[in-house]
């Protein structure tokens, strides 16, 4: 068999063999009316990629096929889809599906339905897998499909479709906007795309970093200013300082929380996309009696927020800045070794699928 019936991709079968990959025949869930099937271009290399194939947010059943930053061509469209037409160059970020019925869904908030569909390692309801972009094609709903930008070249728009939005939705609900000053703490694979969004969207933008090396990129990319956390008191002049501060950490665990919540303003947010495996540090309730602090977390973005982020990256000239790598056994093992080891600036993304599978 093969497509349409299968598709193939590049698979590993439990947390044990987190990097060893091998080709295997992927069956999709049945073509719908509001279904579209992209043969994939190229895909990034995401952090949750790791996170899962490691094991490190539970166990799973192998063959798996992750991948969640997907480029390609649209080459087979369902009978209701309206948007998208065959031969267009699109995106598939993180999620593949929602029911788009439910209240959650109906107040644009389709990233929590919770009913969705994730892009891998998830079931519909009727059973079928979801199977990632580490493959020759990938099918998901048309509301999960965004046409990219003509001024975005595909290996630049792959990350937006998830370290993009990730960053981005925050941002724009927390209103950033002129007048607001906001720190991004972690200029990596996340945060260096949130301080070009910050400040494209006209926020005083500052970075967060334990590593001084990095300074100077911070400022390039937008950044006012630098601090250094590894700085003692590094806070204290900083204190009741930012509106917002958009913490891309993976490695949450080890903060001292209540250090960077002091440089909050009242009522101000600090706002956690990054995805620890540890669980965050206690906290004693008083932490956050001095200034009213919140800690919040949010879950990509939903539809609106994803053309807006598109269409802003191709106004403004953002772009992830990437390492690219051919999709092989040797070039996943790779990739995610990398960025478990944080070996990459900033991100990782996985080309020559036509080499891979064949063009057809």
């Amino acid at each position: 068999m093969g497509y349409p019936d299968t598709f193939e991709g590049y698979c590993v079968d439990s947390p044990k063999s987190w990097n060893v990959f091998h080709k295997s025949e992927l069956k999709p869930k049945p073509f719908g009316d509001h279904d579209i099937d992209v043969q994939i271009e190229c895909c990034g290399v995401c952090g949750s990629d790791v996170h899962t194939i490691t094991g490190g947010w539970g166990e799973f059943e192998g063959p798996l096929c992750v991948g969640h930053e997907v480029v390609g061509k649209a080459v087979k469209v369902g009978s209701q889809v309206k948007e998208i037409k065959k031969g267009d160059r699109v995106g598939v970020g993180a999620q593949v599906w929602a029911c788009l019925k439910c209240e959650v869904c109906k107040s644009k908030n389709e990233n929590y339905c919770p009913h969705m569909v994730d892009t891998y390692n998830s079931n519909y309801e009727d059973g079928s897998v979801a199977h990632g972009g580490w493959a020759n094609y990938i099918r998901a709903h048309d509301y999960f499909v965004f046409k990219i930008p003509d001024a975005l070249p595909s290996e630049a728009a792959a990350p937006l479709l998830c370290a993009g939005i990730t960053t981005y939705s925050p941002l724009v609900r927390a209103d950033v906007c002129p007048g607001k000053k906001v720190a991004i703490c972690v200029i990596g694979g996340l945060g260096h795309l949130a301080i070009q969004f910050a400040a494209a969207l006209g926020a005083e933008t500052y970075a967060l970093t334990h590593t001084p090396a990095k300074a100077e990129q911070a400022k390039k990319l937008g950044a006012k200013e630098a601090i250094i956390t590894t700085e003692e008191g590094w806070a204290d002049k900083w204190a009741f300082a930012f509106d917002f501060i958009l913490n891309c950490s993976d490695m949450t665990h080890t903060f001292d929380l209540k250090t960077y919540m002091s440089t909050l303003k009242v009522g101000g947010q600090f706002h956690m996309v990054g995805l620890p495996d540890e669980p965050l540090p206690g906290m004693k309730a008083r932490a956050f009696a001095s200034n009213a602090a919140k800690v919040t977390r949010s879950h990509l973005g939903n539809h609106q927020e994803m053309d807006e982020m598109l269409k802003l990256c191709a106004e403004k000239g953002i772009k992830p800045i990437i390492e690219t790598t051919d999709l092989s056994p040797d070039g996943c093992k790779k990739a995610v070794e990398s960025v478990r080891d944080n070996h990459v600036r900033y991100r990782y993304v996985l080309t020559g699928f036509d080499k891979a599978f064949g063009s057809k």
